[in-house]
Protein backbone atom coordinates (compact mmCIF):
# COMPACT_ATOMS: atom_id res chain seq x y z
CA UNK A 1 0.00 0.00 0.00
CA UNK A 2 3.09 2.24 0.45
CA UNK A 3 3.02 3.63 -3.26
CA UNK A 4 -0.83 4.37 -2.56
CA UNK A 5 -0.07 5.86 0.24
CA UNK A 6 2.67 8.03 -0.92
CA UNK A 7 0.11 9.27 -3.97
CA UNK A 8 -1.87 10.24 -1.13
CA UNK A 9 0.27 12.11 0.84
CA UNK A 10 1.53 14.02 -2.74
CA UNK A 11 -2.12 15.05 -3.16
CA UNK A 12 -2.36 16.57 0.33
CA UNK A 13 1.38 18.11 -0.13
CA UNK A 14 -0.68 20.07 -3.41
CA UNK A 15 -3.71 20.66 -1.59
CA UNK A 16 -4.25 23.88 0.49
CA UNK A 17 -2.59 22.66 3.37
CA UNK A 18 1.13 22.57 4.84
CA UNK A 19 2.43 18.90 4.82
CA UNK A 20 5.62 17.28 6.00
CA UNK A 21 6.21 14.02 5.53
CA UNK A 22 8.31 11.25 6.01
CA UNK A 23 8.70 7.00 5.76
CA UNK A 24 9.83 5.09 8.59
CA UNK A 25 11.22 1.46 7.65
CA UNK A 26 14.19 0.62 9.68
CA UNK A 27 15.27 3.92 10.08
CA UNK A 28 13.50 8.25 9.46
CA UNK A 29 13.72 9.24 5.93
CA UNK A 30 12.05 12.94 5.62
CA UNK A 31 10.45 12.66 2.20
CA UNK A 32 8.74 16.32 2.21
CA UNK A 33 10.77 17.75 -0.64
CA UNK A 34 10.76 15.10 -3.20
CA UNK A 35 6.68 15.16 -2.62
CA UNK A 36 6.60 18.65 -3.90
CA UNK A 37 8.01 17.67 -7.55
CA UNK A 38 4.69 18.80 -9.35
CA UNK A 39 4.07 15.06 -11.24
CA UNK A 40 3.13 12.71 -8.56
CA UNK A 41 4.62 9.62 -10.38
CA UNK A 42 8.36 11.28 -10.76
CA UNK A 43 7.82 12.10 -6.58
CA UNK A 44 6.92 8.67 -5.84
CA UNK A 45 10.02 7.54 -7.81
CA UNK A 46 12.49 9.77 -6.22
CA UNK A 47 11.21 8.80 -2.74
CA UNK A 48 11.84 5.54 -3.79
CA UNK A 49 15.10 6.29 -4.48
CA UNK A 50 15.68 8.06 -1.23
CA UNK A 51 14.59 5.84 1.25
CA UNK A 52 17.53 3.58 1.71
CA UNK A 53 15.72 0.83 3.51
CA UNK A 54 12.90 0.36 1.51
CA UNK A 55 11.41 -3.34 2.44
CA UNK A 56 13.69 -3.45 5.03
CA UNK A 57 11.27 -4.08 8.06
CA UNK A 58 10.10 -1.50 10.63
CA UNK A 59 11.67 -0.25 13.67
CA UNK A 60 8.58 1.64 14.83
CA UNK A 61 9.94 2.75 18.47
CA UNK A 62 13.52 3.97 17.02
CA UNK A 63 12.08 6.03 14.25
CA UNK A 64 8.94 7.57 16.39
CA UNK A 65 12.07 8.17 18.42
CA UNK A 66 13.89 10.14 16.09
CA UNK A 67 11.01 12.14 15.15
CA UNK A 68 10.16 12.88 18.47
CA UNK A 69 13.88 14.42 19.24
CA UNK A 70 14.57 15.88 15.96
CA UNK A 71 11.54 17.03 14.36
CA UNK A 72 8.35 16.98 15.77
CA UNK A 73 9.04 21.11 17.17
CA UNK A 74 10.26 21.98 13.80
CA UNK A 75 7.39 20.41 12.19
CA UNK A 76 4.34 20.29 14.10
CA UNK A 77 2.32 22.64 15.39
CA UNK A 78 -0.19 22.51 18.26
CA UNK A 79 -2.30 22.64 15.65
CA UNK A 80 -1.44 19.95 13.71
CA UNK A 81 -2.73 16.81 12.45
CA UNK A 82 -0.79 13.39 12.27
CA UNK A 83 -1.03 10.54 10.21
CA UNK A 84 0.55 7.49 11.18
CA UNK A 85 0.91 5.01 8.56
CA UNK A 86 1.72 1.35 9.97
CA UNK A 87 0.55 -2.06 11.11
CA UNK A 88 2.11 -1.49 14.80
CA UNK A 89 3.65 -4.82 14.44
CA UNK A 90 6.90 -4.20 17.01
CA UNK A 91 8.67 -6.80 18.23
CA UNK A 92 7.97 -7.76 22.16
CA UNK A 93 5.22 -8.50 24.33
CA UNK A 94 3.36 -6.36 26.63
CA UNK A 95 5.92 -5.96 29.60
CA UNK A 96 8.93 -5.80 27.47
CA UNK A 97 10.63 -2.56 27.92
CA UNK A 98 10.63 -1.75 24.31
CA UNK A 99 6.79 -1.83 24.46
CA UNK A 100 7.07 0.75 27.25
CA UNK A 101 9.62 2.85 25.11
CA UNK A 102 6.58 2.26 22.02
CA UNK A 103 4.44 3.69 24.95
CA UNK A 104 6.56 6.58 25.78
CA UNK A 105 7.18 8.05 22.00
CA UNK A 106 3.67 7.24 21.49
CA UNK A 107 2.46 9.70 24.19
CA UNK A 108 5.23 12.38 23.02
CA UNK A 109 4.21 12.19 19.57
CA UNK A 110 0.70 12.60 20.25
CA UNK A 111 0.61 15.65 22.93
CA UNK A 112 2.71 17.32 20.53
CA UNK A 113 -0.18 17.71 18.05
CA UNK A 114 -3.69 18.13 17.85
CA UNK A 115 -5.27 14.99 16.47
CA UNK A 116 -3.25 12.01 15.75
CA UNK A 117 -4.34 9.39 13.48
CA UNK A 118 -3.09 5.96 12.90
CA UNK A 119 -4.16 4.30 9.45
CA UNK A 120 -3.32 0.75 9.35
CA UNK A 121 -3.03 -1.50 6.36
CA UNK A 122 -4.57 -4.62 8.91
CA UNK A 123 -8.20 -3.15 9.66
CA UNK A 124 -8.67 -4.60 6.18
CA UNK A 125 -9.66 -7.90 7.76
CA UNK A 126 -13.20 -7.29 8.96
CA UNK A 127 -11.87 -10.18 12.05
CA UNK A 128 -9.10 -7.73 13.05
CA UNK A 129 -8.32 -7.80 16.57
CA UNK A 130 -5.49 -5.46 18.19
CA UNK A 131 -3.71 -8.48 20.06
CA UNK A 132 0.25 -7.74 19.04
CA UNK A 133 1.91 -6.15 21.72
CA UNK A 134 3.14 -3.05 19.58
CA UNK A 135 -0.68 -2.61 18.77
CA UNK A 136 -1.33 -2.48 22.29
CA UNK A 137 1.08 -0.13 22.88
CA UNK A 138 0.03 2.79 20.29
CA UNK A 139 -3.84 2.32 20.76
CA UNK A 140 -4.82 4.17 24.14
CA UNK A 141 -2.56 7.30 21.98
CA UNK A 142 -4.13 7.42 19.07
CA UNK A 143 -7.36 9.83 18.19
CA UNK A 144 -8.19 8.17 15.02
CA UNK A 145 -7.41 3.98 14.46
CA UNK A 146 -8.58 3.89 10.32
CA UNK A 147 -7.82 1.54 7.37
CA UNK A 148 -5.27 2.46 4.93
CA UNK A 149 -5.51 -0.48 2.64
CA UNK A 150 -7.78 0.90 -0.86
CA UNK A 151 -9.23 3.84 -2.48
CA UNK A 152 -12.13 4.13 -0.66
CA UNK A 153 -10.67 4.26 2.60
CA UNK A 154 -8.52 7.30 1.05
CA UNK A 155 -11.62 8.67 0.26
CA UNK A 156 -13.00 7.83 4.06
CA UNK A 157 -9.91 9.52 5.27
CA UNK A 158 -10.39 12.92 3.31
CA UNK A 159 -13.69 12.87 4.29
CA UNK A 160 -13.04 12.41 7.96
CA UNK A 161 -9.65 15.13 8.07
CA UNK A 162 -12.32 17.34 6.48
CA UNK A 163 -15.12 16.74 9.46
CA UNK A 164 -17.50 15.55 6.86
CA UNK A 165 -17.65 11.46 8.38
CA UNK A 166 -17.77 9.84 11.30
CA UNK A 167 -15.19 7.77 12.06
CA UNK A 168 -13.91 4.43 13.56
CA UNK A 169 -13.17 5.17 17.08
CA UNK A 170 -11.21 2.56 19.27
CA UNK A 171 -14.47 1.46 21.27
CA UNK A 172 -15.06 -0.01 17.54
CA UNK A 173 -12.65 -2.18 18.44
CA UNK A 174 -13.50 -3.35 21.94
Amino acid sequence: YSRMLLHFTHALGHADARVESFVFGTRLTRTTRALRMKDPDIAVAQVVRDVQDWSGGTRITACLREFNQRWARRVLSGRATVLLISDGLEHGTPDDPRCEQLRFEMERLHKSCRKLVWLNPLLRFEAFQPRAAGIKAMLPHVDEFLPAHNLQSLSDLAAVLAGRKTHLTLKNLA
